[in-house]
């Protein structure tokens, strides 16, 4: 008898709870301590791991009993059953084949019959398939409870996102933290002010806001990732929550996917894969502001020397080449020498034309058209809105037309498929064509009617976002009467109201120098064109 450790192995899964008692950690230590003792097994040493699967071997238990064995500090290791070791046959069958024995480690399922000092094993290895096929069956039934309970509209996710809670009578349901959701408010208007990730980060970190991990753990909840920042906002982080559709009352499930029940790495599934179930909680942003938002994000931006983020940046284009206008501002240079340039003019002087407008004049033109817009909506807001139907409809009209007509096409073709397939079928059955001849061609119909049924799902899109904009335009009348009066341009401003400036080549010299502005707002609801007079603004700045 020697002093090495005998090796009490415990371990109980998810699934393994649903079964009652028997599996416990609490009746498997109690087994084990019996069988030691009743078989002079002295040293003894529990290892346990509690709710984790069989299927992995990144067990902290697990790994803690192999790093003795391999410290030789191991002389047996003793299991309820071989599905306590493991359910992945492979991996069982090396440790009880090949590894322990390399270490001088005997091996003993106390309910199994196994022990490998002896040699009744012979049928340990069909034990160990069989709880692979359990590990197998098992994961299908989890995954087809998932199916069911991402039909209702139940999230799938352990944990509500940051800015929700539980409800205390039902675990299913998310409402709204109030503490948590101010933040989540805060960070959303942040980001309509101008402010990027990093910024925002910033800001909340100097204004000492508990971060999410930080603020969970101040509520006593359980933090899985002991290693998440907890002083500091991260970037990452404000990146991620400006993104959750589950801000806006939808339930997103099926983000990530696992390649088998035997792989625990997580994989992201395209967005076209996510299983989106409107309106099941409470929102905490409006659908205004969470598209402004991701619009806002869609542009890459640019912080000034000054740290401050012009409300022009990736708004303001070419009327020849299409490409980006920069703001350009040298540290040596006064606020209103501050410009806007073309970006291939910047790169090939051959490509384009330089397009050279002051930031200073654009701010002047777009203040003055928004102000006019004001007005008129002020004046006759019915009249407004049925011009800016007309105008939308007009350019609308067509394209959703169109595409209802290729959508019937597509939709006439998929039902002529399942006819074919239908006929197919039975002339296979009846022996007409032969397996071969079946097979090809239902792979061909297959192949057809998946690529119409994605084209139906474009269209189905395309014009419902078309239809969606002639209801836009009651939504634009609206942001322009929140406003009092223009006397600033911001990016919040610009983002609500403006879809794109569109910037034209200067006419005349320094003396009679004119710039044509297209101001395009949002929704196509009204085009707005200006004219720079260089010399009524040069002629005020003297005066000043």
């Amino acid at each position: 008898m020697t002093d090495k450790i005998t090796a009490l192995y415990c371990r109980l899964s998810q699934e393994d709870m649903l079964h009652g008692e028997s599996n416990s950690i609490k009746n498997q230590k109690a087994i084990l301590s019996q069988f030691a003792a009743g078989n002079g097994f002295r040293n003894t040493k529990f290892y346990v791991d509690d709710g984790i699967s069989g299927t992995t071997f990144e067990r902290d238990g697990f790994k803690a009993m192999m790093a003795d064995i391999e410290d030789g500090k191991v002389g047996i290791v003793i299991t309820k059953d071989l599905s306590r070791l493991g359910r992945d046959y492979l991996k069982t069958g090396e440790l009880i084949e090949m590894i322990f024995p390399d270490y001088d480690v005997r091996y003993i399922a106390v309910n199994d019959g196994v022990d490998t000092l002896k040699s009744e094993n012979e049928m340990m290895a069909f034990k160990n398939i069989f709880n692979d096929w359990y590990a197998r069956d098992t994961s299908k039934k989890i995954r087809a409870v998932q199916q069911a309970k991402a039909q209702a509209g139940k999230p799938l996710s352990t944990h509500p996102p940051y800015g929700y809670k539980k409800s205390d009578s039902d675990k299913n349901q998310w409402v709204v933290d109030e503490e948590s959701a101010k933040v989540v408010k805060r960070i959303f208007q942040l980001c309509i002010e101008g402010n990027g990730p990093t910024q925002i980060a910033n800001i909340l970190t100097e204004d000492g806001v508990p971060t999410p991990t930080a603020y969970y753990r101040s509520k006593g909840m359980k933090v899985v990732n002991l290693s998440a920042k907890t002083k500091r906002w991260g970037m990452a982080t404000v990146a991620h929550i400006l993104e959750r559709m589950e801000y806006l009352g939808h339930t997103i499930n099926f983000k990530t996917y696992r390649k088998s029940y035997k792989n625990k790495k997580l994989y992201e599934n395209p967005k076209e894969k996510w299983q989106i179930v409107e309106n099941t909680h409470e929102p905490i942003i409006s659908q205004h502001d969470f598209d402004l938002v991701q619009e806002i994000r869609s542009h890459k931006r640019r912080r000034q020397n000054s740290g401050v983020i012009s409300p022009f940046s990736g708004m303001v284009y070419c009327a020849d080449c299409g490409n980006n206008l920069y703001v350009g501002r040298s540290q040596s240079m006064s606020p209103n020498q501050e410009h806007m340039m073309c970006a291939t003019y910047a790169h090939d002087s051959e490509a384009c034309s330089a397009h050279y407008v002051r930031t200073i004049v654009l701010k002047e033109i777009i203040l003055g058209e928004l102000n006019k817009l004001l007005q008129i909506v002020r004046d006759n807001e019915d009249d407004f809105v049925r011009r800016a139907m007309s105008n939308t409809e007009t350019v609308q009209d067509s394209e959703v037309q169109k595409a209802k007509k290729a959508l019937k096409q597509a939709e006439k073709r998929i039902n002529e498929l399942d006819d074919l397939f239908e006929r197919l079928y039975e002339d296979n059955v009846s022996g007409k064509i032969s397996d071969e001849r079946f097979a090809t061609m239902s792979a061909r119909y297959e192949s057809e009617q998946g690529r119409l049924k994605a084209d139906a799902l474009k269209l189905s899109e395309t014009i419902s976002r078309k239809e969606q904009k002639k209801d836009d335009v009651m939504s634009f009348v609206n942001i322009v009467k929140k406003y009092e009066e223009f006397t600033e341009l911001t990016p919040e401003i610009m983002h609500e109201l403006i879809e794109k400036i569109i910037v034209h080549t200067p006419e005349g010299g320094r003396g009679n120098r004119t710039q044509q502005i297209d101001i395009i707002f949002r929704f196509s609801v009204v085009t707005a064109t200006a004219t720079a007079d260089f010399k009524q603004y040069y002629a005020r700045r003297k005066a000043v």
